[in-house]
């Protein structure tokens, strides 16, 4: 479908263009094809727009996070979302395009803050050699212009994930419909012990990966979700409902 509102930024790097639309209510970032990576309420921009976002923060009814790890910009949302709702959060964000970390600053209001931290680098890259404290959540969210990046389905890159996880921890991956199936799911049950998908109806497929078997009961789920749907403006009774 054709992109909404008015290009107002067109950028380009050394892996394309990437556009920003406006349409008086809200922002959209596009990576040259016509479809919309990011979208942002600019009155609200802590509330999340995009369906996958909202499914992704599922996690927060599994796990109350002090740390999480984000691999993949994108316009931010998510991450301003995390840096609203939760104060005493801090973020690493690792992001491969220095041109996405300045134009989710400057037109979508990630915030600058000391408890931000942003990598510009290649995701696998950042996991093979940098050094980091254990998260209580990564976000997996590898986008380019051809979709989402096969590279966050490889076994190195998620054993990598595993790895600087917290022994509570979960993983978070952004998945498109075709990469639904077992082949995934595979990979991941060798390495975590539990594993759940939610599929959104932008058509979307998100999958949680938790490190232990600790998981909350179907009461406390539902409790969890309508406390935090509250503060995080949206509501997250439906996709806890198309968890499976």
């Amino acid at each position: 479908m054709p992109l909404q509102g008015v290009e107002i930024y067109r950028g380009y790097d050394a892996l394309g263009v990437v556009q920003v639309m406006d349409d008086g209510h809200k922002r959209y970032l596009s990576f040259g094809a016509e479809d919309e990576q990011s979208c942002v309420l600019k009155d609200q921009p802590w509330i999340p727009q995009m369906d996958y976002i909202r499914a992704m923060l599922l996690v927060l009814l599994f796990v109350t996070p002090r740390r999480v790890l984000v691999l993949g910009l994108g316009g931010g949302s998510l991450n301003t979302c995390l840096h609203h709702g939760f104060p005493g959060m801090q973020q690493d964000i690792v992001e491969l395009r220095s041109e996405v970390v300045t134009i989710a600053q400057r037109f979508f209001q990630l915030p600058r803050s000391k408890r931000i931290q942003v990598h510009t680098m290649e995701a696998q890259t950042y996991l093979d050699t940098e050094a980091g404290r254990p998260a209580d959540i990564i976000f997996s969210d590898i986008y380019d212009d051809q979709g989402v990046s096969e590279q966050q389905h490889q076994p190195a890159y998620l054993h990598e994930c595993h790895a600087r996880l917290r022994p509570n921890g979960w993983l978070v991956l952004n998945c498109w419909k075709e990469h639904r199936g077992e082949a995934v799911l595979e990979v991941l049950r060798e390495q975590f012990a539990q594993v759940y998908s939610c599929t959104t109806q932008d058509g979307n497929w998100v999958v949680f990966a938790g490190k232990s078997d600790n998981f909350p009961s179907q009461s406390q789920l539902k409790q969890t979700a309508k406390q935090l749907s509250q503060s995080l403006g949206f509501s997250l009774s439906g996709y806890l409902n198309r968890l499976v």
